[in-house]
């Protein structure tokens, strides 16, 4: 993979991780386009999933002080409500990470046609939150559990992680600006937990594919779009304006399956 590939995808990266477009399924497609090896992108997807992990921390560092603050008090408070939820919503995808990981390895193959139709089902999901009229409702314990089912589903590429659950928080009734914070701040335990794992697999493996700049580089520049694709997607949320990312998924899911 030469540097102006690792820009490119990193960015691609950074900016799909975020906006409801499927980080994965963009990935692939991109790795496609560039004809990249698909057998040495671990190492890279390791990396630069960790850089918008870190550009998430960066955006909300005060909410995640203040709640990990609050955590370790003597009393019951918001932040141990709200930490309890994330917990409740990884239990979904840790069941997937442990008993059907080879199977989703599986599907991340290059197959642009599979791709293509995963990113339909997302713009379906991201259609349906325009017949939503009204949403002031607070995030209990069965609502994480269900949205934490639509983030193990994201694990399929062309299913955008942030589009499944964003959507399915709104379709439940959670209000907008909660539902991008939960998304966003529920995504970074399950995805710290799946690179270590990577990292200890591929500690294992002599042969280095990727050169040290090529990582580097990928990494900037999906930590740089992650945090402007972060701070764009809370303000989109708000103003209720996904119909828009389900024009564009159809189009690409088309184009994809056409091609």
């Amino acid at each position: 993979m030469s540097w102006i590939e690792a820009l490119l995808l990193g960015i691609l990266q950074g900016l799909t991780e975020f906006l409801p477009v499927s980080s994965s399924g963009h990935l692939e497609l991109g790795q496609a386009i560039l004809n990249s090896d698909f057998e040495e992108n671990l190492s890279f997807a390791i990396v630069v999933h960790g850089a918008t992990v870190l550009s998430t921390i960066v955006v909300f560092f005060s909410e995640i002080r203040k709640i990990l603050g609050e955590t370790f008090s003597f009393q019951w408070n918001d932040s141990k409500q709200f930490v309890s939820l994330i917990l409740i919503s990884m239990i979904p995808v840790a069941i997937v990470g442990i008993f059907f990981k080879e199977n989703v390895e599986s599907l991340y193959t290059g197959n642009v046609n599979f791709v293509g139709f995963m990113l339909l089902i997302t713009a379906l999901l991201l259609s349906l939150t325009s017949m939503i009229k009204t949403n002031e409702k607070e995030i209990s314990w069965w609502k994480a559990f269900l949205i934490g089912i639509m983030q193990a589903v994201a694990v399929i590429p062309g299913i955008s992680r942030s589009g499944a659950t964003i959507s399915a928080a709104l379709l439940l009734g959670v209000k907008k600006e909660l539902a991008a914070r939960f998304s966003f701040l529920m995504v970074i335990i399950p995805i710290l937990g799946a690179n270590l794992l990577d990292l200890i697999r591929l500690s294992g493996d002599s042969q280095s594919t990727l050169s040290l700049s090529s990582l580097s580089i990928g990494f900037i520049g999906a930590f740089v779009a992650g945090l402007f694709a972060c701070k764009l997607m809370i303000n989109i949320v708000k103003r209720g304006r996904l119909f828009y990312f389900a024009i564009y998924c159809a189009i690409v899911g088309i184009i994809a399956i056409l091609i």
